[in-house]
C-alpha cells in the first residue's frame, strides 16, 4: 500500500527538477521516489559486513534470486542492477537498494571491484556483418566485434574492467542452441579470449523445488590469478525429500484464482482440437504428488501450463505466493507489485535453491584456490 509524504522544496530546486522532468520525460513522484531509493542503496552497499570473505555484483538482477544465493553462500552484493520498474521495485522492498538502470550506459570503471560476477543476461543474436568484413580482410575479431550491441557485450566490458575472480552466468537451455549454436560459441570464445577458465552445464531444478525448470549456466575463473587448469565440476546435492506440488499449496486460497467457466471451455476446447491435430499442446493439471510444467512468464495470461485441480468448481491458477515458493524463494520473500507483475517476475526469475548450492560450489573453489596462492600448498 502506497503511503503519501509531503515535502517543501525551494524555488530554484523546484524549477530544476521541472526541467529535468520535462527533458526526461519522467513525473516527479517516480523521480523523488527512486532520487531516495538510491540514496538509501548507497547507504547500505557502503556498509560491507566484516565478516564477508567475499563480494559479488548482480547484473540483470530481476528479483534478486541469485542475490539470495550468493548471501547464502556468505558473499556481499555490492551493486546490482536491473532496468524493469517493477522489478526493481521487488528487488527494493527485499534487499533496501534499488538497482541501477540501463546497464547499456553504465561506465564499467564506476562499478565497484568485486570477487564475483553474477548475471543472468538475455539470450540475443549477434551481428556477424561486422565480423564478416574483418575476416574477408584477414583481421582477427575479438568479442568487441562478435558481442557488439547485445547485453553480453556489457557482461563482457565489465570483466575486462573490472576482472573479478570469477563469474556465474545464468540462461535458458535453448541459449546451447540459439542460432545454430552460433551464439553459444561466439560466448564461449568471449569468456576464453578473456583469459578465464571456462565451465558449463544444463542443470534441472526439479531436484530442490516441484518443477521441470532447465537452465544453463556458465561459470568461470581467472586464469591471470589461478592459472590454467583449475578443477570445478557441478557436483550438486539434491534436495532431500524430493520436493512436491502439494508441498507449496495453499490452504484456501482465494476464489479469484479459479479459472472462469468461459476460459476453462477455451482451454478444454484448445487442447482437445490440438489433440485431434495430433499435437500435444495445451493446459496442464499439476499432479500433487508430482512436478509442474516449467513456470513462464506468461502465466498471467491464462496460467494454463500449470493449473491446480479442485473438488466441485473449475480449477485455478497458482498463487503468486505459491509461484514463489515453486521458485524456491523464502516464505519472508515480499510480493510488493500486483498479480500480473509477480507471475512475470517470478516466471523470468531462477530456482533459488539450485542457485543457491552452484553458489557454494563457486565460493568454496575460489577459498581453495586463494589458499593455495597465498600459502602455495
Amino acid at each position: 500500500m502506497a503511503k503519501q509524504v509531503h515535502i517543501r522544496l525551494d524555488d530554484a530546486v523546484y524549477e530544476a527538477i521541472s526541467t529535468y522532468n520535462t527533458e526526461k520525460n519522467i513525473n516527479l513522484q517516480d523521480m523523488v521516489t527512486t532520487a531516495i531509493m538510491q540514496f538509501l542503496s548507497r547507504e547500505r552497499r557502503e556498509s560491507i559486513p566484516e565478516d564477508t570473505n567475499y563480494t559479488f555484483i548482480d547484473l540483470f538482477a530481476g528479483i534478486g534470486g541469485m542475490r539470495i544465493a550468493y548471501e547464502k553462500a556468505g558473499a556481499h552484493c555490492v551493486y546490482s542492477n536491473e532496468w524493469n520498474k517493477y522489478s526493481q521495485q521487488t528487488y527494493f522492498a527485499n534487499f533496501g537498494e534499488q538497482p541501477d538502470g540501463d546497464i547499456t550506459k553504465v561506465n564499467a570503471e564506476s562499478i565497484p571491484d568485486h570477487d564475483i560476477l553474477v548475471a543472468g543476461f538475455p539470450c540475443q543474436p549477434f551481428s556477424i556483418a561486422g565480423v564478416s568484413k574483418k575476416q574477408s580482410l584477414g583481421r582477427a575479431t575479438g568479442f568487441e566485434d562478435k558481442t557488439q550491441g547485445t547485453l553480453f557485450f556489457d557482461v563482457c566490458r565489465i570483466l575486462k574492467a573490472k576482472r573479478p575472480k570469477a563469474f556465474m552466468l545464468e540462461n535458458v537451455k535453448n541459449l546451447k542452441s540459439h542460432d545454430r549454436g552460433r551464439t553459444f560459441k561466439i560466448i564461449m570464445e568471449s569468456l576464453e579470449e578473456l583469459n578465464y577458465e571456462v565451465f558449463y552445464a544444463i542443470l534441472d531444478g526439479q531436484n530442490y523445488v516441484p518443477q521441470h525448470r532447465e537452465r544453463i549456466l556458465i561459470v568461470g575463473f581467472d586464469r591471470l590469478r589461478y592459472g590454467s587448469g583449475i578443477p570445478f565440476t557441478f557436483d550438486l546435492t539434491p534436495a532431500s525429500p524430493k520436493p512436491l506440488i502439494r508441498d507449496i499449496l495453499d490452504t484456501a486460497p482465494d476464489d479469484r484464482y479459479t479459472l472462469s467457466d468461459k476460459l476453462w471451455g477455451y482451454l478444454q476446447n484448445y487442447a482437445a482440437k490440438h489433440k485431434a491435430a495430433g499435437n500435444g499442446f495445451g493446459y496442464g493439471i499439476a499432479d500433487p504428488n508430482g512436478i509442474a510444467r516449467t513456470l513462464s512468464a506468461r502465466y498471467y495470461k491464462d496460467g494454463s501450463e500449470i493449473l491446480i485441480a479442485q473438488t466441485g468448481k473449475n480449477p485455478r491458477r497458482l498463487t503468486p505466493r505459491e509461484c514463489a515458493r515453486l521458485m524456491g524463494f523464502p516464505e519472508n520473500f515480499k510480493i510488493p507489485v500486483s498479480d500480473t507483475q509477480a507471475y512475470k517476475q517470478f516466471g523470468n526469475s531462477v530456482v533459488v535453491p539450485l542457485m543457491s548450492n552452484v553458489a557454494k560450489l563457486v565460493i568454496d573453489r575460489l577459498t581453495e584456490l586463494d589458499t593455495i596462492k597465498e600459502t602455495g600448498v
